[in-house]
């Protein structure tokens, strides 16, 4: 028997698809998988992208870069299809619509096909890639390779007041390195969730309470209408920093489950 549930009327949905989406809607949980990314160009995960990814994929100038993007999306198809039994080449990733402009070409991504109503998140940084998923409209993860910065040089366009009186409060090194990057990440989170990126809203003008240890609250602004964010911190198991954020509506908000590589 094939349900229809959370799919639009006529529209084809495997049973397991649409049994897991249902079971993700109820419990509120999310699920981030991450991956190693190499400096050539998979065959087979070339092959699982659309002829969109394709073309996209073969406009890079730089191999790595093509590689990073392919594996990313590949690796977004075989989570979403394990996770939802169904054979990877079956899953195509969509956008929804852009909610500040109305475009479709640039709203964020979710699941196309199956159509179940999963909202999902990419992004990558150099030697990982991540996807975040939850069943709803919005989602919002980022990494950042910890690396050192001149958090000084960046107050005026990363950090709201508070922050960066926070983050200068640290002894320099590892650990105001670590603070900065959460600061980042956790913003980057929201934006990508809200899907306006800075269109939205300045990076300073966002204050995550770094100090705070997650999961943390964090207030969103567009034309007169707020949002609320739980913003969670990932450790994925490296050198990396790591935020999932979800809209705070009412609906569930379960627990993360992470799926190392």
């Amino acid at each position: 028997m094939t349900s229809q549930l959370l799919a639009a009327p006529g529209v084809y949905v495997p049973e397991s698809a649409a049994r897991e989406a249902a079971r993700l809607k109820e419990t509120g949980e999310a699920h981030v998988w991450w991956w190693p990314l190499g400096d050539r160009v998979d065959q087979d995960d070339f092959d699982l992208l659309d002829e969109v990814e394709q073309v996209r994929a073969r406009r890079y100038r730089a191999e790595r870069d093509a590689a990073a993007f392919v594996r990313t999306r590949a690796g977004a198809r075989r989570a979403i299809g394990e996770l939802l039994g169904v054979d990877a080449r079956t899953v195509a990733l969509g956008r929804r619509v852009c909610p500040g402009c109305g475009d479709l070409e640039h709203g964020p991504p979710a699941v196309a096909d199956p159509a179940v109503g999963l909202a999902v998140s990419l992004t990558r940084t150099n030697g990982c890639g991540v996807l975040g998923l939850h069943a709803g409209d919005w989602i919002g993860v980022d990494i950042e390779a910890l690396r050192p910065v001149e958090s000084g040089s960046l107050a005026d366009v990363v950090l709201a007041p508070a922050e960066y009186a926070y983050i200068m409060s640290l002894p320099a090194g590892p650990e105001r390195t670590a603070a900065f990057h959460r600061v980042w990440t956790r913003k980057e989170a929201v934006l990508k969730g809200v899907g306006l990126g800075l269109l939205g809203i300045d990076l300073n003008a966002l204050d995550v309470t770094p100090g705070v240890p997650g999961p943390v609250e964090v207030v969103h602004g567009y034309q007169g209408e707020v949002t609320r964010w739980q913003v969670d911190d990932l450790d994925l198991d490296g050198n990396w920093s790591a935020s999932l954020a979800r809209p705070v509506d009412g609906s569930p908000l379960g627990p993360i489950h992470r799926h190392r590589p």
